[in-house]
């Protein structure tokens, strides 16, 4: 890993982890405030709901201004949310903060991907870039809800108290800051001119080649196993009288471990077949689901958590090499935007969706719902094993 691809993974690493932050804090700021379940799902959905909007124009810019000027506006975005927050901690604030969180993040991430794989020349290289670049969210993830659940409990006078959550929306708005003092010196990719015969091509058109249309109804079961662990987790741990902090700490190694795999990752690229490494991920996701919500106590629900994020960590390195093998690279911002769409198309309705079944069958049979979804289809994945995907230059 080279000096330019560290400072990119610490910049994603802040725009992350202010979104992140945010959303472990709202949610519990809004429990402590009496709103119920399905208002929290609610809240959640909003962090997804404009980058369902917002992704394919986000990789359209992209695919036309490069990395900095997205990454520069997104910074801004992210800023004026969390300031919000800080400034008037009270539901629709919080409401709103998810919106300009949720926004900056996905076209942050899309510009830092496109930068990334551009970079690599072959299908080994691309592994091993989107290894290291997804070492960002899996470290971001510890960070903001850590932190956040530690200035949470111990910034104020109490416990829990209001001083404590504006605290962590200042911190928040510190790491979004923080993210263009690691990007603005990045030397652009010099532009792609599209083959289109003067016809304007549509991000649809994508959808014609079969193997994309798996690969996104593979990343769509495997990040609503994200969103479900995120989910959930703070209502167990409410429910179960856990604090802020041990929340935060269980939310927090389930992300420490996504980043320890994705470390060792580079390493092995070689040796790594990507629909392979999708179905074994699939496999064990689903039987840890099965037996997480019988833990009974936090070091166990810790210990899944971390087996948890073992598993799916290592998957995000193999869809983004499969994505820019499969796609032009004049449109590899469109390609990123049509998938950051579809996944957070399905998170604005899957946290409410988790809401009401939450409230019909619990949470361990909301475990038990997604879980048996990913089991069946990892066999996408295995039908996926005997694709040919070219060495082609980036």
């Amino acid at each position: 890993m080279n000096t330019a691809l560290a400072r990119l993974i610490a910049g994603q690493i802040c725009i992350h982890a202010s979104m992140t932050g945010m959303r472990m804090a709202a949610p519990l700021l809004a429990l402590r405030e009496g709103y119920s379940a399905v208002a929290v799902g609610l809240l959640l959905a909003l962090f997804a709901l404009t980058q369902v909007f917002l992704a394919l124009p986000a990789g359209r810019y992209a695919d036309r201004h490069g990395l900095k000027r997205p990454v520069k506006y997104a910074v801004i975005v992210a800023a004026i949310g969390t300031g919000a927050a800080a400034l008037f901690p009270v539901f629709p604030v919080l409401c709103f903060a998810a919106l300009c969180t949720g926004a900056a993040t996905g076209t942050a991430t899309i510009a830092l991907q496109r930068h990334v794989g551009r970079a690599a020349h072959d299908a080994t290289q691309l592994r091993q870039v989107f290894s290291w670049l997804a070492i960002g969210p899996a470290v971001s993830n510890f960070i903001g809800p850590f932190f956040a659940g530690l200035l949470i409990d111990h910034a104020g006078k109490t416990e829990g108290s209001t001083e404590g959550y504006r605290a962590a929306f200042v911190m928040m708005m510190v790491m979004a800051l923080l993210t263009w003092l690691w990007v603005r010196r990045t030397q652009e990719m010099p532009p792609v001119i599209a083959a289109d015969n003067g016809k304007r091509q549509k991000a649809w058109d994508l959808l014609k080649e079969p193997n994309f249309r798996r690969l996104l109804i593979l990343n769509w079961l495997l990040s609503s196993c994200w969103d479900v662990h995120t989910f959930v987790v703070p209502l167990l741990g409410h429910e179960r009288g856990l604090s802020a902090s041990v929340i935060g700490t269980i939310l927090g190694s389930f992300a420490l471990a996504a980043a320890a795999i994705r470390v060792l990752m580079p390493f092995i690229a070689e040796r790594l077949k990507e629909a392979t490494v999708l179905c074994t991920a699939m496999l064990i996701t689903a039987l840890l689901f099965a037996v997480y919500p019988l833990m009974p106590t936090a070091v166990l629900l810790g210990t899944c958590s971390v087996l948890l994020g073992l598993a799916l960590g290592s998957v995000q390195p193999m869809i983004m090499s499969m994505l820019h093998q499969l796609t032009p690279p004049a449109r590899h911002g469109e390609a990123l935007g049509l998938r950051l769409m579809a996944i957070n198309g399905s998170s604005v309705l899957m946290p409410v969706i988790f809401g009401y079944a939450g409230a019909l069958v619990g949470v361990a049979g909301l475990f038990w719902i997604v879980g048996a979804a990913v089991g069946g289809g990892s066999r996408i994945a295995w039908q996926m094993r005997s694709m040919e995907l070219p060495e082609q230059p980036h």
